[in-house]
């Protein structure tokens, strides 16, 4: 396989028909930097358009494709669009087995991944025995706010009914279920300003920060087991604000907290818990965002693991699976890609893992069977 050079401005086309490797390559080399996808919805879109057989929808910049073959249950493939800022590591280049450039792990070895089943699909060289929807979204790596996925499942959630949804996220080619929910919050600790000559007519805020930070330093965050998998907390200070001049006692002194829940708490939950913690301090919830539960009960997830691989394990951090749970959807994180090269200058994908990866969604699609709502 050959790499070819960043696609100049213009109109991009992908050839669904490539391989998973190649057609991985084809969408690096379409710049998307989050707020950027325009180009790259056009190139999907118009690729996804050539198939009769699929209803299309646009959206912005997102583009959804779905079956209506009348299956007893129903799949969404999702995917984000978007990378993190480009990092001189464009365009795509192959080396060592791996192919190299930004998104290659995160995400678009999983959009190819969607698309090679779309073009599979929609020549009916695969049958699926599920009705398939396929969600490609845009401003994955920024804000909430902006967020294709939670645009679409605010708007037109019927679009996204659904048994299962499968989110193509990194996870090294292995099933990871559910996610740990997130919760940022501010404590803010008060004193009274002074020169600095003259200390004792004032009230250090920032030393009065120190047995807040030994709780944190005492806090054992919970090892919790749900549904069997091992979710493991965890309870840092991400930022600490503090001070007015290099000659002013500080008045005020601010500690920001990120708590990663295990999915046996609600946000609600979560943020009793860091009250308690922190009691005697005032606490401000700055955002929040649910944990999911991995749904291993619903037999068409537990078929879906036994396809991908027979193994499962907690997903700690949090994904956009937890918006499909909100929507009462069971929801898995799989796709070829490791998490830990994600948005890195270095990122890239095994050539070996896409070609697994492909072969255990494509079979669990052929063999999936049961009975559900679409």
């Amino acid at each position: 396989m050959t790499t070819t050079a960043a696609q100049p401005p213009g109109p991009a086309v992908l050839q669904l028909s490539r391989s998973v490797a190649q057609l991985t390559a084809d969408l690096v080399d379409i710049e998307s930097v989050s707020g950027d996808e325009a180009r790259i919805a056009d190139a999907v879109e118009a690729a996804v358009r050539r198939y009769g057989s699929l209803s299309v929808r646009r959206l912005g910049n997102v583009v959804v494709v779905r079956t209506e073959l009348g299956r007893p249950e129903r799949v969404v493939l999702a995917g984000h669009l978007d990378t993190v800022p480009i990092a001189d590591n464009l365009p795509s280049r192959l080396a060592g087995g791996r192919l190299h450039g930004c998104g290659t792990s995160d995400m678009k070895s999983g959009v190819a991944l969607q698309l090679r089943v779309l073009d599979l699909i929609g020549t009916a060289a695969l049958e699926p025995a599920v009705d398939l929807t396929w969600l490609f979204y845009d401003c994955e790596e920024v804000e909430s706010a902006r967020n294709g996925l939670n645009r679409v499942a605010a708007e037109h959630p019927e679009l996204l009914r659904a048994d299962l949804a499968i989110l193509l996220e990194p996870t090294n080619g292995t099933v990871e279920g559910g996610c740990q929910g997130t919760m940022r919050a501010r404590l803010s600790i008060a004193g009274r300003r002074a020169h600095s000559a003259r200390s004792w007519l004032g009230s250090n805020a920032i030393h009065s920060a120190a047995p807040l930070l030994q709780r944190l330093a005492d806090y054992r965050a919970r090892e919790v087991e749900v549904e069997g998998l091992s979710y493991r907390e965890g309870l840092n200070a991400v930022f600490i604000e503090g001070g007015v001049a290099g000659n002013v006692v500080p008045d005020r002194c601010l500690v920001t907290v990120n708590y990663r829940f295990a999915p046996d708490r609600s946000e609600a939950e979560a943020e009793q818990h860091l009250r308690s913690v922190f009691s005697g301090f005032e606490l401000t919830v700055l955002d929040s965002a649910p944990a999911a539960r991995p749904g291993l009960d619903r037999p068409l997830v537990r078929r879906a693991v036994q396809a991908l691989g027979g193994e499962v394990a907690a997903k700690l951090g949090w994904t956009d699976v937890a918006r499909f749970s909100a929507l009462g959807i069971p929801a898995l994180n799989f796709s070829p890609g490791d998490p830990n090269l994600a948005h890195r200058a270095d990122e890239s994908v095994e050539l070996a893992q896409l070609e697994r990866c492909e072969r255990l969604l494509v079979g669990f699609l052929e063999h999936s069977s049961g009975a559900g709502t679409n």
